[in-house]
């Protein structure tokens, strides 16, 4: 019987709670969270346990940090990029977040962030554009056509990778935000 397997997530910040609960219900057949892994998580098999699990988002978090959880009954289990940090806890102990304007403020602060990432990819792929639209109205580069376009295409597409890793999740997180803030009142 296989000791590890593979969970693909469904994207933090569209999917956070039904993560968490997909979390859950594996542990409660004995598959506990071991680490992160590219876009999801690697389970472990152990102990059928009763857990619930949190996310928090804190860059280059210290001990008192994570003190902090550990006091209010909840176990580091892993992080990802030292930013986004995964906690279990038993049934019954109070969430990380209890009200809904913290809930906002962790929300906005990612959409922030997310946000950033996505305006410097957005002027990265305009800039690569741009360069590729001069190149080839322009004849440069001469005698170097096949190169210099297998260039453009690799960068455009590394720059579209980029783009998509941060601008779904800013939109992910403007919808959750203004979600939260509709429901607020």
């Amino acid at each position: 019987m296989r000791e590890t397997k593979y969970v693909i997530s469904g994207g933090l910040a569209f999917d956070e709670e039904k993560d968490m609960v997909k979390l859950e219900r594996l542990a409660r057949k004995g598959w506990i969270f071991d680490r992160f892994a590219f876009m999801g998580y690697k389970m472990k098999k152990g102990q059928s346990q009763e857990l619930q699990y949190s996310l928090d988002y804190r860059k280059d978090a210290d001990s008192d940090y994570f003190a902090f959880f550990e006091e209010a009954g909840w176990t580091h289990m892993g992080s990802l990029a030292n930013y986004i940090h995964l906690y279990s806890a038993s049934p019954g102990t109070a969430p990380i977040y209890t009200d809904k304007d913290s809930v906002v403020e962790k929300y906005e602060n990612e959409k922030k962030v997310m946000g950033k990432g996505a305006l410097v990819m957005v002027v990265v792929t305009f800039l690569i554009m741009a360069v590729s639209f001069l190149i080839s109205h322009f004849s440069l580069f001469t005698g170097f056509e096949g190169t210099v376009k297998i260039v453009e295409t690799v960068l455009l597409s590394l720059s579209l990778i980029g783009l998509v890793f941060t601008g779904l999740p800013y939109l992910g997180y403007v919808y959750r935000v203004n979600k939260l803030q509709k429901n607020r009142h």
